[in-house]
Order: structure tokens, then C-alpha cells, then sequence
């Protein structure tokens, strides 16, 4: 058996929407060509998730992520801290890293309620262990995320620039915009003449799983 083909070898990324599949696929081409990616889509997870996660999904999640033959990442903020309580990399636990480490005001961005209080949570400790002073200033876009749910990629994407840019040029203090679930990754290279870090999860978090193998 070679190296390539060593169970211990396989990164599995757990998804609760099938759009991530290809997005994290072109990602490990342009990383690692030729490294396999296991995914895993449970959209019913998010959809049981949503007004909390129950001891039998809890359950499910874990047994799922120890039946695992490598490194875990989890992609859905929602169901993140039940995953990383399991031994699964958060996707966006590196970002959140990243985000302690800029100075200003940080804006976070999400679109689904149930992961408001995952997100802050998780970057409230990031900024804590970093000492960074704050602020932290939420931006919830909730109108947005059909476009997501019904695969209008582009359409998202764009939206979520417009949204960030109208909020974010009223923060002259801004210094990193966390853009906290991993489908708004999309919206990232649109923001870059702002000045400032525009942070997604995807790349830093592969980069993490992959350094596990």
C-alpha cells in the first residue's frame, strides 16, 4: 500500500450543502493535486440543527466523525461545536486565528441565525487568547441566504459584497471582516480594494486538515 493510498491518508470534510463539494475540490487542486478529499453531505444535520442540537444528533455527528479513516473537517458552522467536541477541525476556527491577529474593529458576517452564537463564541475566544481589544461588530444578512439555498452562487456572492461594502465604509476603525460561514467564500475577492483583511474559511482551514495527514 502506498502513502496516497494509506487510509490515514484521507481527509474527510463533512458538509451540510452539496455546493461545497466542488468548492473544496478546486481548492485541493490548487493545494495539494492529487490529495483525496472523502465528503460527507448531510443537509439534514443543518435542518435538525436549526433550533439546537439534540442528544441523537449530537450522537450521529460523533459516530460519523470517529467512523472516519483520517482528519475531519467540519464545514458548517452550525453543527461545529458538536463536531470539534468529536475531534473534528471547525472550518472556521483557523479564521477565526487569523482574525484575532488584525488590529481595528472586526465585522462578522453570517446569514443563518443558529450560527450567530457558534461564530461569536468561537471568535470571542480567538480574541481573548490574542488579546485583542475589540470591538466585534455582528452583520447579520439573513435575506440573502436563499440565493445560497437555491445555488445562485454568483447571485450570493455579489449580494454579500454589496451588503459588506455599504456597512463596512461607515467603520473607519475596521481592521479584518470575518466572513464566518464557509458559502459566503465567494464574496471575499470582491472586497479587497477595501483596505483591510477579508477573511473566509475554506483555504486556511484545508490547509490545517492537510497538514494532519
Amino acid at each position: 500500500m502506498t502513502r496516497r493510498e494509506s487510509p490515514d491518508m484521507t481527509l474527510t470534510l463533512l458538509h451540510t450543502a452539496e455546493a461545497h463539494r466542488a468548492s473544496f475540490d478546486r481548492l485541493r487542486d490548487k493545494i495539494a493535486p492529487g490529495m483525496r478529499l472523502e465528503h460527507v453531505v448531510r443537509p439534514d444535520f443543518l435542518e435538525r440543527a436549526q433550533d439546537g442540537i439534540d442528544a441523537a444528533l449530537d450522537a450521529e455527528i460523533t459516530t460519523m466523525i470517529k467512523a472516519a479513516p483520517g482528519p475531519v473537517i467540519c464545514t458548517c458552522t452550525t453543527i461545529g461545536p458538536a463536531a470539534a467536541r468529536a475531534g473534528a477541525i471547525r472550518v472556521d476556527w483557523p479564521m477565526m486565528q487569523a482574525a484575532a491577529e488584525t488590529k481595528g474593529a472586526i465585522l462578522m458576517v453570517y446569514c443563518l441565525e443558529s450560527t450567530r452564537a457558534p461564530s461569536l463564541a468561537l471568535l470571542q475566544d480567538a480574541m481573548t487568547a490574542a488579546n485583542h481589544p475589540g470591538p466585534l461588530v455582528p452583520l447579520p444578512l439573513p435575506a440573502l441566504w436563499p440565493l445560497f439555498a437555491e445555488a445562485k452562487l454568483a447571485d450570493f456572492a455579489k449580494a454579500l459584497a454589496l451588503a459588506i461594502l455599504k456597512q463596512a465604509v461607515q467603520m473607519p476603525d475596521l481592521g479584518a471582516i470575518v466572513l464566518a460561514q464557509a458559502s459566503m467564500a465567494g464574496a471575499a475577492p470582491m472586497l479587497e480594494d477595501l483596505g483591510v483583511a477579508v477573511l473566509s474559511s475554506p483555504e486556511l482551514a484545508l490547509r490545517v486538515g492537510l497538514a494532519r495527514l
